[in-house]
């Protein structure tokens, strides 16, 4: 079940604000000022709450199409940033080239969607407290996921803008505003923080039932643990990451699915390979009017966006539907994946279907080639609203395969045990039939072999820019990227403005 996508979606519209100006960013509209006032008071109400706070994560219409997973694919070297011309969308252009400015970008939409999460999980961590006579298993398992939440949030906004404020109760829009900036070191201490308390917290399960997909888990816990620390590029806790990681694996909740191309079949989604998936459906009809709203949206949809924006532009043909035609392969990753079993999963080769009668008409930096994994498939056609907004794939957030590359990445930075390093490798090999690397890789040679793979395993799955930023690669492959400038966005200067001289621009800007 769509978990988060099906329940309590009449209570959520009250609560989904986009916010555009001071006055109601982070703030709720008259309905919502009243249902935060006399809302939370009973456990059905902070349940609610709870729910609104997972529904920001898939929120992808927040000043601009701002989609995580395409965005990150076009400023990676997987991608180009695609779509109808140049001027389709600017601000995926300025990110793939690197023409970023305090104005031009998806800065805006990406700061605004990560502090109304970080509000809401604040909001609910006070109410809760405030409520008496709660089930004390209730209430223990909705703080650890109001705090895993709290930190997914920190932790994109941390990757992406590097200084940024922090804040761990509600404010107001005027309070908000005076907060400086914090060092990204002091953004990592509270993520670290508030993924211990979870995983710490016994009530929070290993596992949840069909009803329940879509909620926290202790393995998405340590996953996204292990993963901060990774992150924060410390050699000596790379053994403490490799031991969170190694939690996953040791649960044994989790195991690699045996053919890699039904990882992301719909009917697979919350398979065994998913750690953490952000959930999506095609069961709230909307219109256009959800997209880019600046108050409470009655009609917003609970789709994909990506999907559509993947598909071959005007297609007609076999097996898919027409798209918008972002995010061309880059011929870089075509050349490199030519001879990889993952390549016809991951790729989709639009001069094939060509050949058998296919048409589509060219978009802006057409490479012929475009993404397979979240294509917009013909049998996924919603049946109402708007086809277009309405596309129920899940995004494979977290996948077992990832978890094991990271766990052997960390064994090998903390000059741990090599040997189990290059089991975990070589098991994401094994399942597409690659040889696996022999005992005499070692050290650096098989560092940069598990960077190889995820570059492979991963593609397209929102995950290189990072990888580049973080080992220092990023300067070497992608053209016009500025070290010292690029590994972060601008900060909006809309934000800048209305701090009065609060925040800080990024250096470069």
């Amino acid at each position: 079940m769509k978990f988060i996508r099906n329940i309590f979606l009449p209570a959520m519209a009250l609560l989904l604000v986009v916010p555009s100006c001071k006055k109601d960013f982070l703030e709720l509209d008259p309905r919502g000022t009243q249902l935060e006032t006399n809302f939370y008071s009973t456990q059905e109400e902070l349940f609610q709450g709870l729910v609104a706070t997972y529904d920001v994560l898939g929120w992808q219409g927040t000043d601009g199409w701002t989609m995580d997973l395409g965005l990150l694919n076009a400023a990676s070297d997987d991608c180009y940033a695609g779509g109808s011309d140049a001027s389709d969308q600017p601000s995926w252009v300025a990110w793939d080239g690197f023409t970023l400015n305090p104005l031009l970008g998806p800065q805006l939409g990406l700061w605004r969607k990560g502090f109304s999460g970080i509000y809401r999980a604040n909001l609910l961590l006070q109410k809760i407290e405030e409520v008496p006579d709660l089930d004390p298993a209730f209430k223990a398992r909705t703080i650890a996921e109001a705090k895993f939440l709290r930190a997914w949030f920190y932790f994109d906004l941390v990757r992406l803008f590097g200084n940024i404020p922090i804040f761990t109760e509600p404010l107001s829009a005027d309070e908000f505003f005076t907060i400086k900036q914090a060092t990204p070191s002091a953004v990592y201490d509270l993520i670290e923080q508030d993924l211990k308390d979870a995983r710490n917290t016994p009530e929070l399960p290993q596992t949840v039932p069909p009803a329940e997909l879509g909620r926290v888990t202790k393995g998405a816990v340590n996953a996204l643990l292990g993963k901060v620390l990774l992150y924060r590029n410390d050699d000596s806790r790379m053994l403490e990451a490799a031991g969170y990681f190694e939690d996953v694996i040791n649960s044994g909740n989790y195991f690699l699915m045996p053919n890699y191309g039904d990882i992301f079949k719909r009917e697979n989604e919350w398979g065994p390979e998913s750690v953490f998936e952000i959930q999506f459906s095609d069961n709230r009809p909307g219109d256009w009017g959800c997209c880019f709203a600046s108050g409470p949206v009655n009609n917003a949809t609970e789709g994909n966006y990506n999907v559509q924006f993947f598909g071959m532009r005007d297609y007609s043909g076999p097996l898919y539907a027409p798209g918008w035609s972002f995010c061309p392969i880059s011929t870089e990753l075509v050349d490199f994946m030519q001879n990889d079993p993952r390549f016809e999963y991951t790729i989709i080769d639009g001069n094939a279907l060509k050949q058998v009668g296919a048409t589509y008409t060219e978009g802006y930096q057409n490479t012929d080639y475009f993404i397979k994994k979240y294509a917009p498939l013909a049998d996924g056609v919603a049946n109402d609203g708007v086809i277009a907004l309405e596309w129920a794939d899940n995004i494979r957030a977290i996948r077992y395969a990832d978890v094991l590359l990271m766990a052997a990445e960390a064994q090998v930075r903390g000059n741990g045990d090599m040997a189990k390093a290059r089991q975990y490798l070589n098991q994401v090999r094994a399942r597409v039939s690659l040889q696996p690397y022999p005992g005499n890789v070692t050290g650096e040679a098989l560092l940069n072999a598990i960077y190889l793979e995820r570059r492979f395993e991963l593609a397209t799955e929102g995950h290189r820019f990072f990888d580049l930023v973080r080992t220092g690669k990023a300067a070497e492959v992608l053209p016009g990227f500025q070290p010292g400038k690029h590994e972060y966005l601008p900060i909006p200067q809309q934000e800048i403005e209305l701090s009065m001289g609060a925040l800080v621009q990024n250096p470069g800007y």
